[in-house]
């Protein structure tokens, strides 16, 4: 496993029958039947549901039980990108004024021809923690707070995440910004690229 817990495989597996619509949008998960079907126990399914309510990919209603969190609708893939914008604009802007030049940024992994979610799983954690990374550097633990919060937009991402290449070099663009303590670049860097990805997104959806 590669030093992963059996806590750990078993929220990649469940994230993998969310993200593959396995348990549709809106769906009931039954942590019986999930425990079956992985054939665990239910304490590590009810470990993963905590990990993935705070991912945003499932909803905890009382007396219910967990249910899969919907679709964004367009109106509110539009509003997420708009506040992601004004947030990691901010966040990298900080980063190159203010940031460790020590920090690390993630590379993206190659893409890989895997059906569905397991395809674009490594892709999808590495940009999140680019991003992460950026919200590090920019020394601003709340804005950093506000930017972790907004990675419940996985699930926009659960049929098809295009553009692995494009990701790439925009990413660098914002890094070489970073580096230089451009705070300007660094700003546009970023605006660019989350322009770029909501482009994209809008074509996969």
């Amino acid at each position: 496993m590669g030093g992963r817990t059996l806590s750990d495989e078993v929220y990649e597996a469940v994230k993998a029958m969310i993200m593959d619509h396995v348990i549709p949008p809106g769906g009931r998960v039954t942590i019986d039947a999930v425990s079956r079907q992985l054939d665990v126990s239910p304490t590590p399914v009810r470990e993963a549901l905590a990990r993935l309510e705070s991912d945003g990919l499932v909803v905890k209603r009382p007396m219910a039980g967990y249910t899969t969190a919907p679709l964004l609708t367009p109106a509110e893939f539009e509003q997420l990108f708009e506040v992601r914008t004004l947030l990691e604009c901010a966040a990298a802007a900080r980063a190159a004024r203010f940031g460790d030049p020590a920090v690390e940024f993630p590379r993206m992994p190659a893409p890989t021809t895997d059906p569905g979610y397991a395809g674009h799983a490594a892709f999808t954690s590495a940009d999140a923690a680019f991003h992460d990374a950026v919200a590090v550097a920019s020394g601003n633990p709340v804005l950093r707070e506000s930017i972790v919060r907004l990675h419940a937009h996985l699930h926009v991402h659960r049929v098809a995440f295009p553009g692995v290449g494009s990701t790439e070099r925009e990413h660098d663009a914002i890094v070489e910004a970073i580096r230089a303590r451009d705070p300007e670049a660094a700003e546009a860097a970023m605006r660019t690229h989350l322009d770029a990805a909501r482009e994209r997104h809008r074509e996969a959806r």
